[in-house]
């Protein structure tokens, strides 16, 4: 794939997002339809100087592995991989799929017990980036089945990552940089507050953030980035929220989303389809009816729904809550096997108030 673009994707990722130095260990992960963001990756870890490990999967993997998996594999954590996560200095995840609906006929049971055995492998990665030890990174590249998914030509999607990734910019580092100030500014100001109140068509919710800390994603963890979050006061979520998007899981979607609160748990939901499975992940474990991030998307190179959360929840002008886990960097306590995206947009009047200060209105923060 001649395509200058990804060796641009790749300098980024490695020397801005990653800072990989000479004699780091390197993993990169992704199926084998990205291998031309993988190679890109590879070559530019190995000009830092850096050692760099690829893991990648194969076609039908996935789908092999839970039509064939007995209980016991199910339940399996591969030592091997913990011991990657608790020795690797960086960690770059790459999206891109060869059939997004790989997983659209796996019996939900089966990804929550698989899901419950990496639970190790998460908690070290999440606490190793939250201390400092570990950059992580999850990036997309464009493949045929995301494109199909988002309903948009190979082209047309192509362009739509590197717009978002701000990778059509002369200087997209110089663009972070200067776009992960602002965000920062945003991020202080939030750290000031206890209370948020937040107001949309079907959504009327409240949660305290006192004490918790607000992260600006500025394209470090995900790229890209593009939005402000943390972790609410576990108890504290009180009211309903309506998802003005579907909520994707494991390839499938769940639409018309409405969760009612009251002291931090999901005492009501339901979907118009999809119901199902919303209620069994939130059985999944005691921590799942509980918030674990509640963000705000100020990415304004993202301008539509791809059904690819990567991308969704920077969207310019929206929301999102995720059930499950928190970020250790937020302060968040909640724990959970899951942590779970779902998406509000908040542009057509829309209005966020913190400690009774309206602050954000129609999609744009107004301080």
């Amino acid at each position: 794939m001649a395509d200058l673009k990804l060796n641009k994707y790749a300098e980024l990722l490695v020397n801005y997002s990653l800072e990989v130095k000479k004699g780091d260990q390197v993993l990169i992960q992704g199926e084998d339809v990205s291998k031309n963001l993988i190679k890109e990756v590879y070559k530019e870890v190995l000009k830092n100087g850096a050692h760099p490990l690829v893991i990648t999967k194969f076609e039908e993997q996935e789908e092999l592995f839970y039509k064939y998996a007995a209980e016991e594999q199910l339940n399996y954590s591969a030592p091997f991989i913990q011991n990657l996560m608790e020795n690797v200095d960086a960690s770059l995840k790459i999206l891109g799929h060869n059939n997004t609906k790989n997983l659209a006929g796996v019996d939900p049971e089966k990804i929550k017990k698989r899901s419950i055995a990496q639970k190790e492998i998460r908690e070290t990665a999440m606490n190793r980036a939250a201390e400092g030890s570990l950059n992580w990174n999850i990036c997309q590249f464009p493949a045929q089945a995301d494109a199909q998914e988002a309903g948009m030509s190979l082209g047309d999607y192509r362009e739509f990552v590197y717009q978002a990734c701000h990778l059509n910019k002369e200087d997209p580092v110089a663009y972070w940089t200067e776009f992960g100030k602002e965000l920062e500014r945003i991020a202080e100001i939030l750290n000031q507050k206890n209370e948020l109140h937040f107001i949309s068509e079907g959504t009327d919710l409240k949660c305290k953030v006192g004490g918790r800390n607000w992260v600006a994603d500025k394209g470090k963890e995900n790229y890209p980035g593009g939005e402000v979050f943390t972790g609410p006061i576990e108890d504290s979520v009180q009211g309903k929220i309506r998802f003005s998007f579907p909520g994707i899981y494991s390839g499938k979607e769940i639409e018309d989303i409405r969760l009612e609160f009251k002291n931090g748990k999901v005492i009501k939901a339901s979907a118009a389809k999809g119901e199902k499975l919303l209620h069994s992940l939130l059985d999944t474990d005691k921590g799942s009816r509980y918030v674990g991030e509640i963000a705000v998307g100020c990415n304004e190179g993202i301008t539509e729904f791809t059904k690819n959360m990567l991308f969704d929840e920077k969207i310019g002008g929206t929301i999102h809550l995720a059930l499950g886990r928190s970020y250790p960097e937020t302060g968040g306590e909640n724990i959970s096997t899951i942590h779970w995206d779902m998406l509000c947009d908040m542009k057509d009047g829309g209005e966020i108030y913190a400690d009774d200060e309206l602050i954000y209105r129609d999609g744009k923060f107004i301080i």
